[in-house]
């Protein structure tokens, strides 16, 4: 059996299960006394769906047909799945599940999470959100990279305080390769958002506080979520290497964790220490 057969049998198979334990009753549908099948019939699931019988006998049996997003939309309605269930049929089903669900699976911080945040007392972490926002953050985040907890909402947007924070940009030895490379990602994090009033407003007044920004953005560089490492010049310990990487919350998917980890050179644990301990 192909890979494909063995897909359209898998998912024929996962919402014949899934109907069978649907109750006729939650659909105001009436039991009667000659039901024999257990759960939804077919042609009520079909009814249900807004989609044919046939069409949908088909879909179960694994026939080889071509599915719309709409009809998979509509059978997940239905079934009531969740966001993993959902992103199961679409991925059987051959399809890619709309990008607007991220929206609607669960968005906020696990507590943890939060947890591990603070536990990694000698890594500064931090967390964005979708709109690049700063929601999160341990203390050693604070003591490198400015103290978020006094920060304003504007303060708080990684992409905001990148162009227009003087004090941010004085941290960093390389702050144009920086730029550059976060300008990238965020156009490509942001492409779903265009049209919205909170990225338009964003790159307007980015538009308007920063030469780099208006010549960049122009740029249309796109880059995923580069691992590397960093040179900070730090306004009371000195220079420090940390080296970063950025995780996807697996639960809160528009949600992604930075961590740095200081290096040995230039005695940067120490100094991260140092800062720590007067904080």
């Amino acid at each position: 059996m192909d890979g494909k057969k063995e897909k359209r049998k898998e998912l024929g198979d996962f919402l014949k299960l899934r109907r069978s334990k649907l109750s006729p009753q939650e659909y105001g549908l009436p039991l009667g006394t000659r039901r024999k099948t257990k759960g939804l019939r077919r042609e009520e699931m079909a009814q249900l769906s807004g989609i044919g019988l046939t069409w949908y006998t088909w879909l179960e049996q694994g026939r080889d047909i071509q599915v719309s997003t709409q009809v998979l939309e509509s059978i997940s309605r239905v079934l009531r799945l969740n966001y993993e269930e959902k992103r199961h049929v679409f991925l059987l089903a051959g399809q890619h599940i709309p990008l607007d669900d991220h929206n609607s699976s669960k968005q906020t911080l696990h507590p943890v999470v939060q947890n591990f945040i603070h536990h990694l007392k000698d890594c500064p972490v931090y967390v964005t959100d979708e709109k690049w926002d700063i929601i999160s953050w341990n203390e050693a985040a604070c003591v490198v990279f400015g103290d978020f907890k006094r920060m304003n909402k504007k303060e708080k947007n990684a992409i905001w305080r990148c162009f227009c924070s003087e004090e941010y940009q004085n941290l960093l030895a390389d702050w144009e390769g920086h730029a550059k490379k976060l300008l990238a990602q965020f156009r490509s994090t942001a492409t779903r958002f265009i049209g919205e009033e909170w990225i338009k407003e964003l790159i307007d007044e980015l538009t308007e506080k920063s030469a780099e920004f208006r010549q960049w953005w122009n740029h249309h560089e796109i880059l995923g979520t580069p691992i590397g490492e960093k040179e900070i010049h730090h306004p009371v310990v000195g220079t420090m290497f940390m080296e970063h990487a950025t995780l996807q919350i697996y639960d809160s998917p528009d949600l992604k964790l930075t961590i740095y980890r200081p290096l040995e050179k230039e005695n940067t644990i120490s100094k991260l220490n140092q800062l720590l301990s007067v904080h």
